[in-house]
C-alpha cells in the first residue's frame, strides 16, 4: 500500500512516501522543510512535495498520515493549538490535506506523535510481539504513547500519555509549564536547566567549571559529548537524569504494568549514562513483581522513528 506521511514539528517538518506492508515499511521518498509561515503555507508545501514524489514514482498515495504534537482531535482531524506550533489554532488538517491531494477526507488520518511512534515501535521496532508497551519520546519534550492489551490507548480526548506533566519534585527544572515535572527532568530543555543548576552550585562553592559559560551554554547534546569523554560533571548530571527518569518510570510501571518501555532520542543516545541510576530508582520505587516483568529499551527505529510514526498514522 502506497502511503504518504507528514511529520509536523515545531522547527522542522518532513514529507514522506512509503510502501507500507504488514511486516515492514519501505521508504521511497523523503524531504524536510522548516516550519515557517502560516499553517496553510506549511501544509501546502508538504502536499506539493507529496505530489512530486508520487509523480516521480508513478504511483498514487492511497492514504495519508499526519503525525503532530498535541493537543489535537484525531476524530475531527484537527490540530488544537500545540505549544510548539504558535498560530496552529483549530487547524482542520485532515480536510485541508485531503482537498490539496484530491483524496476523500477519510483517507487522511491525524495522530498524536507519541501515539503514532508508539504504534510504530510496537509493530516494527523494539515493542514487537508485546501486548502492553509504553513509548516515551524523551526529546524536546516528554510524551508517552500507550499500547494496552494489544491496542493503542488514546483516552477520551487524545490526551492519554501526557507523562511529562507528572510532578516528581516540588521544585526543579521546568517542563510542560510545571517546575519539577517529569518533562522538566527528562527532556532536552530540562537537562540543560539541570546542567545550569548543577554548574551554578559548583561555581558558588568556588569550584572550576571549564566549559560552562553561563545559563543555557551547556545543552543535552554537549553533555552527551562530554560524558562520552568521561567528563565527571557530565556524568553527574546524567546520573541525576537517570534518578528522575527511574522515578517517573516507576509511576508508569506501577500504574500500567507494561512488558516493555521503549524510550527514544536522548535515552537511545545516552542510555549508558542514564541507566544505572534509573534501574536503582526503579528497583527502590516499583512494585517488585512489576519491576521484575518490565524491560526498558532504546528505540529500535532510532532517528527514523518520526518517519515511521507519520506513515503509521495513516494505518491506525
Amino acid at each position: 500500500m502506497i502511503v504518504a506521511g507528514l511529520d509536523i514539528g515545531g522547527t522542522k517538518c518532513a514529507a514522506l512516501l512509503a510502501d507500507a506492508r504488514e511486516d515492514k515499511i519501505e521508504f521511497l521518498e523523503r524531504e524536510q522543510i522548516e516550519t515557517k509561515g502560516t499553517w496553510e503555507s506549511v501544509l501546502d508545501a508538504l502536499c506539493k512535495k507529496i505530489k512530486v514524489f508520487a509523480a516521480r514514482r508513478g504511483v498514487t498515495a492511497e492514504a495519508v498520515g499526519i503525525s503532530c504534537g498535541g493537543p489535537l482531535s484525531s476524530a475531527r482531524g484537527a490540530i488544537l493549538s500545540p505549544p510548539n506550533l504558535p498560530g496552529w489554532d483549530n487547524v482542520p488538517a485532515c480536510a485541508y490535506v485531503a482537498e490539496r491531494l484530491g483524496l476523500e477526507e477519510k483517507a487522511v488520518r491525524l495522530k498524536n506523535d507519541a501515539d503514532a511512534c508508539a504504534v510504530a515501535e510496537w509493530k516494527y521496532g523494539a515493542g514487537r510481539g508485546t501486548r502492553n508497551m509504553i513509548f516515551l519520546t524523551f526529546g524536546t519534550g516528554l510524551g508517552a504513547g500507550l499500547i494496552l492489551n494489544g491496542a493503542l490507548y488514546s483516552g477520551a480526548d487524545d490526551m492519554a500519555g501526557e507523562a511529562g506533566h507528572i510532578r516528581l519534585e516540588k521544585l526543579g527544572p521546568v517542563g510542560y509549564g510545571k517546575a519539577g515535572s517529569f518533562e522538566g527532568f527528562c527532556s532536552g530543555g530540562g537537562i540543560a536547566q539541570l546542567a545550569d543548576m548543577y554548574f551554578t552550585e559548583k561555581i558558588q562553592r568556588g569550584e572550576k567549571c571549564p566549559y560552562y559559560r553561563g545559563a543555557g551554554s551547556v545543552s543535552a547534546k554537549v553533555l552527551g559529548e562530554r560524558a562520552a569523554q568521561g567528563d565527571a560533571d557530565a556524568l553527574a548530571v546524567f546520573g541525576l537524569v537517570g534518578k528522575y527518569f527511574g522515578r517517573g518510570l516507576s509511576v508508569l510501571v506501577d500504574l500500567l504494568n507494561p512488558e516493555v518501555i521503549v524510550a527514544g532520542s536522548i535515552y537511545a543516545r545516552c542510555r549508558q549514562y542514564i541507566e544505572p541510576n534509573m534501574q536503582r530508582e526503579m528497583q527502590k520505587e516499583c512494585l517488585a513483581a512489576s519491576y521484575a516483568r518490565v524491560r526498558v529499551l532504546p528505540s529500535k527505529l532510532g532517528e527514523k522513528i518520526g518517519d515511521y510514526g507519520a506513515v503509521v498514522a495513516a494505518l491506525v
